[in-house]
C-alpha cells in the first residue's frame, strides 16, 4: 500500500533522488529547497510502500490551485502503479492542481505527458517558460497541465501566480 507522509525535513534519501531524478536546470539548490521547506512555504511528501520510502512530492499551495514542483519516484520501482497511486491520493487530498513537464520531444516526455493525461490532466496549450533557478541561467520551456481548476482560472493566472510565488519573478 502507497502512502504519502507530510514531512518538515528531508531525509538524505530524498535529497539523493531529488538529485538524481532532476537535471541541475530543473531545479533549485539543495540548501534553497531546504530553506523554502523550513519557511512553511514548499510543502514534503513522503511516499512510502509500506515501510520503504519510494519517493517524494514537494508542491506550493498557492491561493487558487496547488503547484507539483517536483515530483519523483525511485527508478527501480517505477512501472509497479505507485506514481499513479500518488497522483489519485493527490487529486483527492489537494483538488486542484497544476504541474510543469518537459514539451512532447523526446520519447520520455511523451510518456509523462501520457502518464498525466491517463489520470485526466490536460495540458494549457499556451506557451509557457519556467524562469531559471539559478541566476544568469535562460528560461527553460515547458508544459503547464492542470487538473480541476474551474474556468474561471486563466493559463495566465496560473503563470502570474507561479511566476509571483515560486519563482518570485
Amino acid at each position: 500500500m502507497i502512502h504519502l507522509y507530510p514531512a518538515t525535513t528531508a531525509r538524505p534519501y530524498i535529497r539523493q533522488l531529488y538529485i538524481q531524478a532532476f537535471p541541475e536546470n530543473e531545479r533549485r539548490g539543495w540548501p534553497a529547497q531546504m530553506e523554502l521547506l523550513s519557511t512553511g512555504k514548499l510543502k514534503l511528501l513522503e511516499v512510502r510502500k509500506g515501510e520503504e520510502a519510494v519517493g517524494f512530492v514537494f508542491y506550493w499551495q498557492l491561493s487558487a490551485f496547488s503547484f507539483i514542483e517536483h515530483f519523483a519516484i525511485d527508478p527501480g520501482t517505477r512501472g509497479g502503479g505507485i506514481g499513479s497511486a500518488v497522483m489519485t491520493q493527490l487529486d483527492l487530498a489537494l483538488k486542484q492542481i497544476v504541474l510543469e513537464v518537459e514539451p512532447p520531444l523526446t520519447e520520455m516526455a511523451i510518456r509523462r505527458i501520457g502518464f498525466y493525461e491517463r489520470l485526466g490532466y490536460r495540458t494549457f496549450p499556451d506557451t509557457y517558460y519556467q524562469p531559471p533557478y539559478k541566476l544568469g541561467d535562460p528560461p527553460l520551456e515547458l508544459r503547464l497541465m492542470y487538473k480541476g481548476l474551474p474556468e474561471e482560472i486563466s493559463f495566465e493566472k496560473v503563470k502570474e501566480e507561479l511566476y509571483s510565488f515560486v519563482y518570485q519573478q
